[in-house]
């Protein structure tokens, strides 16, 4: 393994054991074994470090989603899988899913001449989101479409863009993980404190209804 790699790792365990607000260059250097000065030999900048450490977090998490969707014909299937891994790997792996979606600290392009481009590791993810809610509101206006008579059904209203639904919903499943992290949301539902019991089944009712409330109820 050279030592481009080994910075990384010791940076991803760092981050996963110890949080985001651990990931100083020196304590990466120590863990990879290395001098303090070792790590701008591969990294121009502190940020350039994170990013490429933040990068294996999406590898990981895209993984995760095509696991999930794996065998899920219907997008609406497909979101919902996605959406339950979404804030599962938020919980399980809180100090990288934080660093992740800190691009006000991950500007690659800002703070290094040779950027590891973190918008590619990030935007697939979002264009899949995307690309599925396009398809379930196609699939859901398919059936809505005016009768002979011009008639239309309860959702036959235009909608926002799919871009907007799959940025709300986004939103929505990132505060969600979040606030069921700091043990608001438990606290909020008399549910067991994060760290005390997995809490499933209400994390997998706040899922569904952020699931309705972008997407309509299913059926709809």
């Amino acid at each position: 393994m050279d030592l481009r790699d080994r910075l990384i790792d010791a940076g991803v365990d760092l981050v996963m054991t110890d949080g985001a607000a651990s990931l100083g260059l020196r304590e990466i250097a120590r863990r990879a074994g290395v001098s303090h000065g070792a790590p701008r030999r591969y990294f121009p900048t502190h940020h350039a470090l994170l990013s490429a450490i933040a990068r294996r977090g999406f590898a990981d998490l895209t993984a995760r989603f095509v696991a999930a969707a794996d065998g899920a014909a219907a997008p609406r299937d497909q979101l919902r899988a996605l959406a339950r891994v979404y804030v599962g790997y938020a919980l399980e792996c809180r100090g990288m899913f934080e660093l992740m979606f800190r691009h006000d600290l991950l500007d690659s392009e800002q703070h290094s001449a040779d950027p590891p481009r973190l918008r590619e590791s990030t935007l697939p993810l979002f264009e899949q989101v995307v690309a599925l809610v396009t398809r379930h509101q196609s699939e859901r206006d398919a059936i809505h479409r005016p009768g002979p008579h011009g008639e239309v059904g309860p959702r036959g209203e235009a909608g926002p863009l799919p871009e907007v639904t799959a940025a709300a919903l986004w939103a929505n499943l990132h505060g969600l993980a979040q606030l069921w992290a700091w043990g608001s949301l438990p606290l909020a539902l008399g549910a067991p404190p994060p760290g005390d019991a997995p809490g499933g089944d209400r994390l997998d009712e706040l899922v569904a209804a952020a699931l309705d409330a972008h997407l309509g109820p299913v059926g709809s």
